[in-house]
C-alpha cells in the first residue's frame, strides 16, 4: 500500500486505501485483463519495440558503450558499486504511443548500461488506476464533499525492475507491461517522487540517484476540480526541496517535450521521443560523475 501523511504545505491525500504498489507482472490485479483490442495493440507495440526500433536499440548501445569507458575511468570499482539509480517514469495519458515506446525500449537499455557498469538499479513507473478519481473520489462523493479534501485519485506504482534484480539481459517481458494502452491515465509526481526515495533509502548503496522522466506537470482532475489549481504542482516542489535540502538523494528530471527545469535543480530535454536514449546516458553520466 502507498502512504501518504499530510505535508508542510497542507498537502495530503483524502484517502490511501485504495492505492496499489505493484510488480509489472501484477498489474492484472489492479486493471483487469486486456480486452481484445486493447491486447491486438499491445502486441503490436511489443513488436515495433522488438523489431522497429533494432537500428535504435543497436545506436544506443553503441552510444552507451562510449559513455561506459568515460565512468569506468572517472569513477572506481567501489564507487561504482556503492552507486544506485533509480528511473521514475511518468507513465499519464499523454505518454501514450510513441513516447511510451521509446519509454520502455529506453528503460530495458539503461537497466542493462548500468548493471554492466557494475551499479544497481530501479525501474519504476506511476500512475492512477482511474481516471476522474476512481473509488477515493467515490467515497468523497458518499461522504457529502468536504471542502478541499486533497489527492482525490487511487495511486497506481508499478516496479518494473527492482534493486534486487541483477539480470542485465535486453527485451525483458517486464517492460511489455509499460505499453498496455489502459495503463497511462493520471499523474501524481509528488507522492511518486516520495515512493520511489522510501525504496532508494532501504538501500546500503551511499551514493543514490533519483531520474524522473516525465512530459507533463502532475495532473489529475479530480484532485484539481476540488483544490486550488496548483494544488499538485505545489507539493511536487516541495517534496524535490526537502529532497534537496536532505542531500541523501540526488534527484534530475528528464523532460520528453517539456522543460522540467522549474520543478527540479538538475534537468535536461528532449524534443522528440527518439531522442530519449542518448539524452538519458548523458544525464547519468553527468549525475554519476560530478
Amino acid at each position: 500500500m502507498v502512504s501518504s501523511s499530510e505535508s508542510a504545505t497542507g498537502y495530503r491525500a483524502y484517502t490511501t486505501k485504495f492505492d496499489r504498489e505493484v510488480r509489472a507482472n501484477q498489474i492484472d490485479t489492479v486493471l483487469g485483463s486486456l480486452r481484445q483490442s486493447h491486447q491486438i495493440a499491445l502486441d503490436a507495440a511489443w513488436e515495433a519495440l522488438q523489431t522497429d526500433l533494432l537500428p535504435w536499440r543497436t545506436s544506443l548501445h553503441l552510444f552507451a558503450a562510449e559513455a561506459s569507458l568515460r565512468i569506468r575511468s572517472a569513477l572506481t570499482d567501489d564507487e561504482r558499486h556503492d552507486t544506485v539509480v533509480s528511473l521514475l517514469f511518468d507513465q499519464s495519458g499523454s505518454m501514450r504511443g510513441q513516447k511510451m515506446l521509446f519509454a520502455a525500449a529506453t528503460a530495458d537499455v539503461m537497466q542493462e548500461f548500468l548493471l554492466t557498469l557494475g551499479m544497481t538499479c530501479e525501474v519504476l513507473g506511476f500512475t492512477t488506476s482511474q481516471w476522474r478519481g476512481g473509488r477515493s473520489r467515490n467515497r468523497w462523493n458518499w461522504r457529502f464533499r468536504p471542502n478541499n479534501p486533497g489527492r482525490l485519485n487511487d495511486l497506481l506504482h508499478v516496479v518494473y525492475q527492482d534493486a534486487g534484480d541483477r539480470r542485465a539481459s535486453t527485451g525483458k517481458w517486464e517492460y511489455r507491461q509499460m505499453l498496455r494502452p489502459d495503463l497511462p491515465k493520471e499523474n501524481i509526481d509528488g507522492e511518486a517522487i516520495q515512493w520511489a526515495a522510501k525504496r532508494l533509502l532501504t538501500l546500503p548503496n551511499k551514493r543514490k540517484i533519483l531520474i524522473v522522466l516525465s512530459d507533463g506537470a502532475p495532473v489529475d482532475d479530480a484532485t484539481l476540480t476540488v483544490n486550488p489549481p496548483d494544488y499538485l504542482a505545489e507539493h511536487l516542489c516541495e517534496v524535490v526541496e526537502d529532497m534537496v535540502t536532505d542531500g541523501n538523494i540526488r534527484i534530475a528530471a528528464m523532460g520528453i517535450g517539456y522543460q522540467t527545469h522549474l520543478f527540479y535543480p538538475t534537468s535536461s530535454y528532449v524534443e522528440a521521443p527518439s531522442e530519449l536514449g542518448p539524452a538519458l546516458i548523458e544525464l547519468i553520466e553527468q549525475m554519476v560523475t560530478n
